[in-house]
């Protein structure tokens, strides 16, 4: 009955881009002929290749990752031999990968670093604090396959038969075991048709004309109602983090951008990046 909950647009994550705080020390942990490996460049391909052994089984995962290592040095090697670091094409995507690495290191000291839980605490109770009230009602419903039916079990109820052992000998729906319970929701949770019936009941009432949705047809019986608690700080520090770290980011580029004159020369990119950077505003 309930359609897919939403998060709010607020609550979005930007993603630190593969960047990772690698091990500081340079404990060699291996060679490849004069070729060291250390815990920190282990602890780089770790984080660059985490997705990729993420089926490998945590206390195996270290080896796998140090033997893919090894034989990444064995085939750098022997391209460096033929000169294939000369390429340009190869200098070219060298040239991008420490751009994407400084961009993320510079982040992360720049933003991450310095973001405190205070911060974050007082991110999270302004957010509260703009929250309006929700109102969210607690429910029971009889499903069943046609009208008939469904009018049937109003003729019962209004009889004074008990909601929830109706709900569970005759609901066809998952809750009927559960008395026909689907506890408290909110508006945009629930179906139009639904939500419109549940909302429009007094307390302790049921729906004396059966509502049709695209599940069948429902005798819906509305138990109470409540303002909808407001997220604990525990449960969403997290985003509000994100949230924090989005906003900063976004904010040191756009200052990096008017310190900074940057042309695109290609019209048709030009103007597609331009409404990508609006939409982002």
């Amino acid at each position: 009955m309930k359609k897919a909950m939403k998060l709010p647009a607020a609550i979005v994550v930007l993603a630190l881009l593969g960047f990772g705080n690698a091990a500081a020390d340079s404990k060699v942990v291996a060679k490849v002929g004069e070729m060291e490996i250390t815990t920190q460049e282990l602890a780089f391909a770790e984080s660059e290749l985490s997705r990729e052994f993420e089926q490998v089984p945590a206390e195996k995962r270290k080896a796998a990752i140090l033997a893919a290592l090894i034989d990444i040095k064995l085939l750098a090697n022997k391209a460096a031999v033929e000169g294939l670091d000369e390429k340009d094409s190869f200098k070219a995507r060298m040239a991008f990968v420490q751009s994407r690495n400084l961009h993320n290191l510079y982040f992360q000291e720049t933003i991450v670093a310095n973001v405190s839980d205070e911060e974050v605490r007082e991110r999270f109770d302004k957010e509260i604090a703009a929250m309006p009230p929700e109102t969210e009602v607690k429910a029971r419903h009889i499903l069943v396959a046609s009208e008939e039916e469904a009018k049937a079990i109003v003729a019962e109820l209004a009889q004074g038969k008990d909601f929830a052992e109706l709900a569970k000998e005759k609901s066809t729906g998952p809750s009927g075991a559960n008395g026909g319970d689907l506890g408290y929701f909110s508006k945009g949770q629930m179906v139009p048709e639904f939500e419109e019936a549940a909302f429009g009941l007094a307390d302790g009432k049921f729906t004396t004309t059966p509502v049709k949705t695209q599940f069948g047809w429902h005798v819906i019986l509305r138990e109470g109602a409540r303002e909808k608690p407001k997220p604990e700080f525990d449960q969403v520090k997290d985003q509000i983090r994100q949230v924090v770290y989005r906003e900063k980011y976004f904010d040191l580029v756009k200052q990096a951008r008017e310190e900074t004159k940057v042309e695109i020369l290609d019209e048709a990119l030009k103007s597609a990046v331009e409404a990508t950077t609006e939409n982002t505003e």
